[in-house]
């Protein structure tokens, strides 16, 4: 299996060799150096922790052959090339506290029949003899900021020069977050 982690760019178009566009997002990677193997025996789940940018931030990659890396090993980005399927894993934009209808998609109440200040709330959450709020009732609350694994994105062409994918589609995150790319 083979991994990587980017810093999310922008987005942008690239056409390929027969003129079709194809809208990509630009993630810049570098070089990876193994910190820590995790083993079965020893931490009771095999992982692979790697160092990454010059703030050294930490990252775990779970299941893969603690067999085939070593500590101070380098992963570079050379590992992928132009066509690779791949899964990319980000962190979602954090929206912050949220309405229903933003939140959940509902529509809110109709704008007349004695509607004044009312037409955007969630309405009845039930009754009857209940003393409680059901569980996982739909309402208001913190939205965003969940991480959202994309399978099936494909690379369109590396720039060598800068260490950047250009990977096919969107990936979730705002500009600057740490973005996870994985390939079999």
């Amino acid at each position: 299996m083979k991994f990587i982690l980017g810093k999310k760019i922008n987005m942008t178009q690239i056409f390929d060799d027969e003129g079709r566009a194809h809208s990509s997002t630009i993630v810049e990677t570098e070089p990876l150096t193994v910190s820590q193997l995790k083993t079965k025996e020893k931490d009771g789940y095999s992982a692979v922790q790697v160092i990454f940018g010059a703030k050294k931030i930490k990252k775990e990659f779970r299941d893969i052959d603690d067999k085939a890396y070593f500590v101070d090993e380098k992963i570079e980005p050379t590992l992928f090339k132009v066509g690779d399927s791949v899964t990319v894993s980000a962190i979602s934009k954090g929206k912050g506290f949220q309405g229903v209808v933003k939140r959940h998609g509902f529509h809110g109440g109709p704008r007349s029949h004695g509607q004044k200040h009312s037409e955007r709330e969630p309405g009845s959450i039930g009754g009857g003899l209940r003393n409680k709020v059901p569980k996982n009732m739909r309402m208001a609350g913190r939205m965003g900021s969940d991480r959202i694994t994309v399978k099936n994105l494909k690379i369109v062409h590396i720039d060598e020069a800068t260490n950047s994918f250009y990977i096919e589609g969107a990936i979730p995150g705002k500009r600057g977050t740490l973005v996870e790319i994985r390939a079999k």
